[in-house]
């Protein structure tokens, strides 16, 4: 199993490079697995891809691992780019929850996240978190402002319950944007719980 994760995150003038310098450390311990991190450098605010891999591992297949983090870089990379800011989503947040629900849902973050890799968004409503995934960059509009609404529903009705689908259903495109996540294959166990409430 490989990861990537970075460490903290750089002022714009330092933000990680997809061409970032690599750092391998070998272990004789580590049997298997090889992991990535972009660690800051000292001094320079630098990121340097920091990968951790058996000491026995064949130096051809270690490179082909490296270019695959690279290329996982290079991918979020330009997923955020496509997203837009943090700042825009709060603002998008704030249109639908005063538009659908008279201002009742109250959080204390919003944000894009890249490590959502199996569903489009999450909440936690006791921490007042809402995470949306990278992968909307290229949906329409209209489906990240359903994802927004549907997480915005958690943080007033947890479950899914009928009352969070009556929630979900002020959203006139409600059902059109849960087709075209279907059609893409990624509603998981939300498919099934995804029909209008009955009156």
């Amino acid at each position: 199993m490989t990861r990537c994760t970075a460490r903290r995150r750089a002022p714009k003038d330092h933000a990680p490079k997809d061409d970032a310098p690599v750092r391998v450390i070998r272990s004789a311990r580590r049997r298997r697995t090889v992991s990535a991190r972009l660690v800051r450098e000292e001094g320079s605010g630098a990121y340097t891809l920091e990968v951790r891999a058996p000491e026995e591992i064949p130096e051809d297949e270690l490179e082909r691992i490296i270019a695959r983090f690279r290329q996982t870089l290079h991918q979020r990379r330009e997923a955020r780019r496509a997203l837009g800011s943090n700042d825009d989503l709060q603002r998008r947040a704030e249109r639908l929850n005063e538009t659908l629900f008279g201002g009742a849902a109250r959080w204390r973050s919003i944000r894009y996240v890249t490590n959502q890799n199996s569903r489009w968004g999450s909440c936690s409503p006791a921490q007042g978190t809402i995470r949306i995934s990278h992968r909307l960059a290229t949906a329409p509009s209209f489906v990240l402002d359903y994802v927004v609404v549907h997480e915005l529903a958690h943080l007033i009705e947890p479950g899914h319950t009928p009352a969070f689908w009556k929630l979900v259903y002020r959203y006139s495109r409600a059902e059109r944007a849960i087709g075209y996540l279907m059609a893409m294959g990624h509603m998981g166990g939300e498919a099934e719980n995804a029909i209008p409430p009955e009156d």
